[in-house]
């Protein structure tokens, strides 16, 4: 597997990303990958079909100057910053029967990072809401996917030394939440680890085997991407 450590200088820029690494391994200019980002500033981002209105105060995001995006990806909606540390996993479908569907890939990827990051940690880390993973019942880590016909992306971030209090002052409440949350609000619910981000680096790269460099950066599918997507307010606020 191919590894991408890789920030690009905007927020558009790193959401299309993950989507042209996905659109290159699909269309055969690239293959199974796992990249590793740090946003440098706050923004949130929505996930694919969240409603901006119910999800997000867009109102604090504005006096606050923080950008609200949308992915290409499922999932809920999320407060990005410094201190959170995401992947992308770029994985050819048909090389294992585990990721043949969403639910057994859920489960799958899930529980080779629950595996990962107990290690890392030296305690007990859960699976909960089909993609969170948890340690005493707190959240630390939400992950979401887009599937092709030949490559699926699995992606997710890491909570480290996210602001949580900004968490709490820019997005409500979701109104679809996994059973474990019990209505919790963010500050109840979310917990960071406080561990550097290159230890959670090392543990995944060697649980995917990445040790290939990426050799090719898809830069024009990205710009594309931005331009024609990520960047315009008619994506981020269709729904």
């Amino acid at each position: 597997m191919q590894l991408f450590d890789q920030t690009f200088p905007t927020p558009e820029q790193n959401l299309a990303c993950d989507e042209a690494l996905l659109d290159c391994a699909e269309s055969g200019e690239g293959g199974e990958t796992l990249r590793f980002w740090e946003p440098t500033l706050p923004f949130v981002v929505l996930g694919h079909s969240n409603r901006l209105a119910l999800e997000v105060d867009a109102s604090a995001c504005e006096r606050l100057r923080i950008p609200i995006l949308r992915r290409c990806s499922g999932g809920g909606t999320v407060l990005q910053g410094p201190g959170c540390l995401n992947y992308a996993l770029i994985l050819r479908i048909e090389a294992a029967a585990t990721l043949a569907t969403v639910t057994q890939t859920n489960r799958y990827v899930m529980g080779r990072h629950r595996d990962a990051l107990s290690a890392l940690l030296r305690e007990p880390v859960k699976v909960e809401g089909v993609t969170d993973l948890v340690i005493a019942g707190r959240k630390f880590s939400g992950n979401a996917q887009r599937r092709k016909r030949h490559f699926l992306l699995f992606h997710g971030t890491f909570l480290l030394d996210l602001d949580l209090t900004l968490v709490e002052r820019v997005l409500l409440l979701p109104p679809a939440q996994p059973k474990y949350r019990a209505n919790r609000g963010h500050l109840d619910f979310l917990q960071n680890l406080h561990i550097s981000a290159d230890a959670v680096k090392e543990v995944l790269g060697a649980s995917w085997q990445a040790v290939l460099p990426l050799t090719s950066t898809p830069i024009q599918r990205i710009e594309r991407l931005v331009q024609a997507r990520y960047s315009l307010p008619a994506w981020t606020r269709k729904f």
